[in-house]
């Protein structure tokens, strides 16, 4: 099918077919700009040309560490040169980059450490004590470790492990990448943050990775030289594929070890920052900063926003301050972002205020790397209604869906029921096509019969003007099953009153919507901003 009458001597061959890597990024950017800045960090300010040779210098040095083709590397090192560098270092050598979320707890690092198989973790001085317990706690061999200190954030090395810098010193400049000889080869594995159970490994091909770094390209509607900002945790699906990504357009990588508002205004202002992506906590941050943290600056700053659909409140304050927010939504198993909320001016030009506002929270249409998602009911595979109310679950197909879940052939199987990745949120589709997330499944509050969205209760809480971040899960309740119970953080110097929240939230949302109880406490928050309900939910049982 597809193919011509005779089609004698048009086969693939080296000069028509490469394998498909984003690998290829970092040497093609090196060739046009070898003299342009590629990743900077204080004092750390690196040339394509330098970028290159330090990569490659990896590369070699792990491979004279005995690291082989399949093998695993695993890090646990925050947003720095280093962990930049190794998502170039470590496939360039054959090998699978295994970036460990730096605010696991031992047990949970052992584990990855043995489910994955780690030959080698590369770990900052601050999450060593981490690493060596997670050690006396495997059951396999365990990994060679390399000490990667940051002594420019005073995080000095302890001096009991080979150093990162040594260790490329050991590499050879000229070594030859090991590159893909299939697309469809692993180029990383990342472990999900499942709230139950052991988390899954996620297995991202060479293919995905470039495809969904190219497409991304488009989606924020990048030029060249764009001055990238990591906030996005690296370990976190790979940074959204931002560092594969940035050398594409010959961009600068500016790295932060510490996410919190005056860094983020310095940056943006000293070293021209262009784009960055966060959850809504991030963008909270700017918003609420005080007046000593603020910079002022010239430039517009597109900005990503994931892990939580953000606030109408949130995003109608940050866009005045120079901020152009996109939503986009995704999972570890898509790479990160596979929707964008692309805005049509023709369409919503006009729009201001919540109406604006509403209209950019929602999740949008598919991103290039994809090619189809929509909105089905999990028991039949049936596309539901299109009417901007009918619920089901966000179903993706395309290059940007993971190969699996390693070793495990039964959760893999299941999550691609039907020829569709089922993403478990539930949400639904407006007439012209763009996704609205309702809730993760378990997150639906079932109240009496009726289903209730947090997210829809959260966004009116969230416009209360003391309200700084708000959760709301379910509470268990005699008459009604579930009732809604809020979680809320107040802006520094408020003072919580439950009854005046409870009472704004009524004046706003039907009565079996509103909140019955409210707690006011700091949010247990994951490394990448997003609330953890589970531990809310947790709570709500006792109260």
């Amino acid at each position: 099918m597809g193919w011509l009458a005779d089609e004698t001597g048009l086969e693939r061959n080296a000069a028509n077919h490469v394998p498909l890597t984003p690998l290829s990024n970092l040497t093609r950017a090196a060739r046009i700009w070898p003299d342009r800045l590629a990743v900077v960090y204080g004092p750390h300010r690196k040339t394509y040309r330098e970028y290159l040779e330090r990569v490659t210098r990896l590369a070699s040095a792990l491979e004279k560490l005995g690291v082989r083709p399949g093998d695993v590397v695993a890090t646990m090192i925050p947003n720095l040169p280093p962990q930049v560098e190794a998502h170039f270092g470590v496939p360039a050598c054959g090998a699978v980059l295994n970036a460990i979320n730096t605010r696991l707890d031992p047990d949970t690092v052992a584990y990855i450490l043995d489910h994955g198989g780690a030959k080698v973790i590369m770990a900052d001085p601050q999450f060593l004590p981490t690493v060596a317990e997670a050690i006396e706690r495997m059951e396999g061999p365990a990994p060679v470790i390399i000490e990667v200190p940051d002594d420019h954030a005073g995080v000095h090395g302890h001096g009991h492990h080979q150093s990162y810098e040594d260790l490329l010193a050991t590499g050879d400049p000229d070594f030859a990448w090991i590159l893909p000889e299939d697309e469809w080869e692993s180029i990383a594995l990342n472990y999900t943050s499942g709230t139950t159970g052991r988390p899954k490994g996620v297995v991202y091909h060479h293919r995905g990775a470039h495809l969904n770094a190219m497409g991304q390209v488009l989606s924020w509607r990048m030029v060249l030289y764009p001055r990238y900002m990591t906030i996005v945790p690296l370990f976190h699906c790979n940074g959204w594929c931002h560092a594969w990504m940035i050398p594409l357009l010959g961009g600068t990588v500016v790295c932060l070890r510490d996410i919190a508002a005056k860094p983020m205004f310095d940056a943006i202002a000293d070293e021209g920052v262009t784009h960055f992506g966060g959850a809504p906590i991030v963008l909270n941050m700017l918003v609420n900063a005080k007046e000593t943290e603020r910079r002022d600056f010239d430039q517009t700053v597109e900005v990503f926003t994931a892990g939580a659909p953000p606030a109408p409140a949130t995003l109608r304050a940050i866009e005045p301050m120079g901020f152009n927010v996109t939503q986009v939504y995704g999972l570890t198993e898509t790479y990160g972002p596979a929707t964008e909320c692309t805005w049509d001016d023709d369409v919503w030009g006009a729009l201001t205020g919540d109406d604006r506002a509403a209209i950019k929270a929602r999740q949008g249409v598919a991103m290039p790397a994809y090619e189809h998602i929509t909105v089905m009911q999990a028991e039949d595979m049936a596309q539901v209604p299109m009417d901007g109310a009918t619920q089901g679950e966000i179903m993706i197909r395309g290059n940007g869906v993971m190969k699996g879940y390693y070793k495990n052939a039964a959760a893999t199987e299941e999550a691609f029921a039907g020829g569709y990745f089922h993403s478990g949120d539930i949400a639904i589709q407006h007439p012209d096509g763009y996704v609205q997330i309702q809730d993760r499944a378990k997150d639906i509050i079932i109240s009496g019969g009726e289903n209730i969205s947090s997210v829809e209760v959260e966004s009116v809480l969230m416009g209360h003007p003391d309200v700084l971040l708000c959760a709301v899960v379910a509470k268990p309740d005699e008459k009604w099953g579930e009732v809604p119970c809020a979680f809320v953080e107040l802006k520094d110097g408020r003072e919580g009153d439950a009854d005046a929240l409870i009472a704004y939230a009524r004046e706003r949302l039907a009565g079996f919507k509103t909140p019955k109880r409210v707690v006011f406490e700091e949010l247990p928050k994951t490394s990448t901003g997003k609330i953890q309900k589970f531990e809310l939910r947790q709570k709500a049982r006792t109260l």
